[in-house]
């Protein structure tokens, strides 16, 4: 019982990734059907085929590996005869196309994003949602001391960098270089810059975390002000992608602090048990912040243009349409970079794994 105690979690998790890739891949395969452009083979995971079966000219597959999937489209390397090959669609066709997968995901962000604020604000007292503007202090707060933050200031920056959600100044106290903060705020209709808030700070994980020591201004949860606010958080799930990549770049973040397909999987696993044993408030809207953030950044990341993800092909075609040419060597460039990120995924596997075992 304890082994299928811990195995059960890890399962739905392995679903719920996998759903989330169908729903990138679908998107692709979806445009490539309404372009009337040949789909050889739609699977989910990767390796040897589990369940498949062919309807038409597409091999539907699921795969052993749950992590990932793809959607094989003919000529997509620009070699075939067939007239329906995707290098012969028109530019503006195949960027469609390619965009799909991760517009889908973004969407589907959107979509969980609007339900977990519908949600939450059903289940709080008094139906509101929060908003990122101060309704009151903690008894011990410091933020409000030295001509410091007030009742009714709407956070408008932190750090020089504007803030739509909730979400966004957790990010931004959570990745602070220090317990003082230059905020913006919206006070009385005007922005007032304010130096060196001071936060209250506390260590986890051998780190140390701002406290946020003010409540949020509630917002009645009715349809406009949800779909309002599930639309900022998709905008801030969306920057923290680039302001995460930034942070990583720069070395403020490391190794460690990254995790691959077997960390993401642990921590939805984490979810779905906490959901199984807490219930709708303090178990489900947990598990729906995480999926909304997991299909975000897999949308916005694969926008990105880096070799092999969508962001680099929809460059590619972008550079062709201009110069009325293909762009000699793509294949090889998409290949070399689906080496480096395929080694880079291997270890971060590694790394979870050791994390989780040890």
């Amino acid at each position: 019982m304890e082994i299928w105690n811990t195995v059960w979690p890890i399962l739905v998790a392995i679903v719920i990734f996998g759903l989330i890739v169908f729903i990138h891949e679908f998107g692709h395969f979806l445009f490539a059907k309404i372009f009337k452009i040949r789909v050889n083979e739609f699977a989910i995971g990767f390796g040897p085929a589990i369940f498949k079966k062919k309807k038409g000219e597409t091999l539907y597959a699921i795969r052993i590996l749950p992590f990932g999937g793809y959607c094989a489209m003919e000529g997509e390397n620009g070699e075939s005869d067939d007239e329906r090959a995707f290098y012969k669609a028109k530019p503006i066709k195949r960027i469609i196309v390619v965009a799909a997968g991760a517009v889908f995901n973004i969407i589907l962000g959107f979509i969980l994003m609007v339900s977990l604020v519908s949600i939450s604000g059903a289940v709080q007292e008094k139906n509101l949602i929060a908003t990122t503007s101060i309704a009151a202090f903690e008894d011990n707060a410091t933020t409000n001391k030295n001509n410091g933050l007030k009742v009714k200031d709407e956070i408008y920056k932190i750090d020089g960098r504007r803030i739509f959600s909730v979400e966004e100044i957790s990010y931004m106290l959570g990745t602070a270089k220090s317990n003082k903060v230059d905020i913006t705020v919206i006070r009385n209709g005007e922005k007032k810059e304010l130096k060196n808030v001071e936060f209250l700070s506390k260590k986890a994980d051998g780190k140390t975390y701002l406290t946020i020591d003010f409540k949020f201004l509630g917002a009645k949860a009715n349809f406009a002000n949800c779909v309002k606010e599930g639309f900022y958080r998709t905008v801030s799930y969306s920057r923290i992608v680039f302001m995460s990549l930034g942070d990583l770049i720069s070395g403020k973040f490391g190794l460690n602090d990254v995790s691959g397909p077997v960390g993401v999987t642990q921590v939805v696993s984490q979810a779905v048990t906490s959901t199984a044993k807490n219930g709708l408030v303090d178990g489900f809207l947990p598990l729906l912040r995480i999926l909304g953030l997991i299909t975000i950044n897999l949308g916005v990341f694969n926008l990105l243009p880096i070799p092999a993800l969508d962001g680099s092909r929809i460059l590619f075609i972008i550079v062709e349409w201009i110069r009325k040419k293909p762009v000699k060597n793509e294949a090889a460039v998409h290949a070399i970079g689906m080496a480096l990120l395929l080694a880079f995924m291997v270890l971060l596997v590694f790394k979870d794994l050791w994390a989780w075992i040890f």
